[in-house]
């Protein structure tokens, strides 16, 4: 895997075998920074990224110059690979990795940030209900926004506070705000 974009565009990341993941493709990547540069200044970003796999996603918010990103899941060897990347980066001090279911996560924190990124497996049942928890737990900021990477069969337009959908190839990415 690469970072598409940022400080460390082109840096190529060799991901442990056997992970539970399906990493998000260079294409959706790429395709989310653009729309998010012309939405977020991301270089004053706090970020959350939730069922965090490999840590990419993570590592292209830390390219872009995210203030602090914390990456939750509840396998132990996506942690060490979130880890493992913040610290090739040498971004240790501006991350935190948390082992930990991300329901469980949501309904006890009592942070908030300004992007929380979510890629749940494609067959999570309650996607929807853990978008709802984010919200009225208001671990979003006032201008914040939440992505969620899915499967495009799962239409999520008609959830509240739905800004907007693109699909990409078997991946969609549905975007949610407060000011809709």
């Amino acid at each position: 895997m690469r970072i598409t974009g940022g400080t460390y565009k082109g840096r190529r990341f060799h991901i442990k075998k056997g992970l539970p993941v399906r990493p998000t493709t260079d294409r959706t990547r790429e395709a989310l920074f653009n729309m998010l540069s012309h939405r977020l200044e991301l270089s004053r970003t706090s970020v959350l990224d939730l069922f965090c796999g490999t840590g990419i996603v993570s590592a292209e918010f830390l390219s872009r110059g995210a203030v602090f990103v914390t990456g939750v899941d509840k396998n132990r060897g996506c942690i060490q690979s979130f880890k493992r990347l913040a610290e090739t980066l040498k971004e240790e001090s501006k991350t935190k990795g948390i082992c930990k279911d991300c329901r469980s996560f949501c309904k006890q924190t009592e942070e908030s940030w300004d992007v929380i990124f979510m890629d749940p497996p494609y067959a999570l049942s309650g996607i929807p209900d853990l978008i709802q928890l984010i919200f009225q737990r208001k671990l979003l900021n006032a201008d914040g926004m939440c992505i969620v990477e899915h499967d495009p069969k799962l239409r999520l337009d008609a959830e509240e506070f739905h800004d907007y959908s693109k699909v990409y190839g078997s991946s969609a990415l549905s975007f949610f705000r407060y000011e809709v």
